[in-house]
């Protein structure tokens, strides 16, 4: 909030110079629009300078080729990708309007000075890259997989059996479709060090998980990279299909928080005399949520327009995502402890709660930023599988601290004979254990 305050006042000094600028340097017959055009122009320029995540839009700064049975292949993206509207509203200003596509922007393929100097410069073509664009269902089809042999290249002797082409990745077309998988072609000329892709749109037509390698067979090519960018829409926008159905989650949780948000706020006014720290806690929860899903539906709606993630944005919305959901397990652990009720501080316990709760807002952090930041599949990286690791040890220890300390805390109000806090505590505690199942349920159906 304070950021975003300061980011807008700066804005708005900035416009300020701006428009005293244009004021001083105009004269009375210049129409005010030109004046109105700087201002947008700036927002714009403001917007765009945040603008340099990359999310469907996946960026390759000099890739390295990693070698594979006999080919070398780099992973150029995975996304779930609808199938491109029959009644699009296309016209010749807007040919791809409600189409999906992938398209190649300046893609450049580098190979070593060595490998250049060592062809023909007579040759016009001396070195093949690939681009491959499959299907998840078909892709057994690349390669010698029907053999079960491990190659992906054409040699001599497959060329005699499978009537493939020596030095090319081996393909097996679907008979459904024999375009697919899609195969591309881009050669080197002479001693030239580099090869331009064509600028090309796929168009995709079938709903499914889409890959896209670059492949190349030549041992010579060994230590090729490859720079440019490739643009991933749906039909509705540049969103993964994976994430098209979190947007609308996004902005419904809004609109949940702020009812809840409130309804919480009636109730606080309503017994303002009996509010105790705890309530204050629970009213800082409330507006993080609400913070937080406002800020994802923002960060997801720009996503989807622009193909791009505002990085500032994002870096707020992880951030407000791990606070929100340190405190709210901080929350539940010294409720549990029966501060506030049962005990007024927590005592020794104090600095082990706030240590729980440094480790698990960084490893949180540090998951949200992977998971967010950086070109976006729809599959994930390895880096997030051992992020996760920690986070579910921080939070089992969380559930494990809170049923300890809630046994402990309804034995106290029993011998006590407080009977209706024991009978809140016990609701408490039964809606408690009913959310984990559901979260542990939740998590089997993710896994599944």
């Amino acid at each position: 909030f304070w950021f975003l305050c300061f980011y807008l006042t700066l804005l708005y000094h900035r416009t300020n110079q701006l428009l005293l600028l244009r004021t001083r340097r105009i004269t009375a017959r210049l129409p005010m629009k030109r004046v109105t055009s700087d201002v947008l122009v700036l927002i714009f320029l403001t917007f765009n300078f945040f603008r340099n995540v990359s999310a469907s839009i996946h960026e390759y700064k000099d890739e390295q080729f990693i070698p594979k049975s006999n080919a070398f292949f780099f992973h150029g993206g995975t996304e779930g990708l609808y199938a491109s509207k029959s009644s699009s509203n296309a016209s010749p200003d807007k040919p791809l309007e409600g189409k999906t596509f992938i398209r190649f922007e300046d893609v450049v393929f580098l190979r070593t000075r060595e490998s250049a100097n060592a062809k023909n410069e007579m040759q016009s073509r001396t070195g093949l890259i690939e681009t491959i664009i499959l299907e998840v269902r078909d892709r057994e089809r690349i390669g010698d997989a029907f053999a079960k042999s491990n190659a992906l290249c054409c040699t001599p002797k497959l060329a005699q059996e499978k009537f493939c082409t020596v030095g090319e990745v081996i393909i097996q077309h679907n008979q459904d479709n024999p375009l697919w998988p899609l195969r591309l072609q881009t050669f080197f000329e002479g001693k030239n060090q580099e090869a331009n892709m064509l600028p090309t749109t796929v168009e995709i037509n079938s709903t499914g998980m889409y890959y896209l390698y670059y492949m190349f067979c030549d041992p010579e090519l060994k230590g090729t990279i490859i720079r440019g960018r490739t643009v991933w829409k749906n039909p509705d926008g540049y969103l993964p299909g994976r994430m098209v159905p979190l947007m609308t989650f996004y902005g419904l949780a809004s609109l949940a928080y702020l009812v809840l948000g409130l309804f919480w706020f009636l109730r606080f006014v309503q017994f303002w005399k009996d509010v105790i720290q705890l309530h204050y806690q629970i009213t800082a929860v409330i507006a993080l949520g609400m913070s937080e899903m406002a800020l994802w539906y923002f960060e997801y709606a720009n996503l989807n327009s622009t193909g791009s993630r505002p990085m500032v944005i994002t870096i707020w919305a992880v951030t407000m995502t791990a606070v929100k959901k340190t405190l709210s397990r901080v929350l539940l652990l010294v409720v549990s402890m029966g501060y506030g009720v049962v005990r007024p501080t927590l005592g020794g316990v104090t600095s082990k709660v706030f240590l729980l709760a440094l480790m698990y807002f960084i490893v949180t952090e540090a998951l949200e930023l992977v998971e967010h930041l950086g070109s976006i599949n729809d599959f994930s990286r390895k880096t997030k599988i051992y992020l996760v690791l920690p986070v579910v040890f921080l939070d089992a220890s969380f559930i494990l601290w809170i049923f300890s300390s809630l046994s402990k805390t309804l034995e106290k109000l029993q011998m006590r004979k407080s009977m209706a806090k024991l009978d809140l505590y016990r609701k408490f505690t039964n809606s408690l254990a009913i959310f984990v199942l559901i979260s542990i349920a939740w998590v089997g159906y993710e896994v599944m």
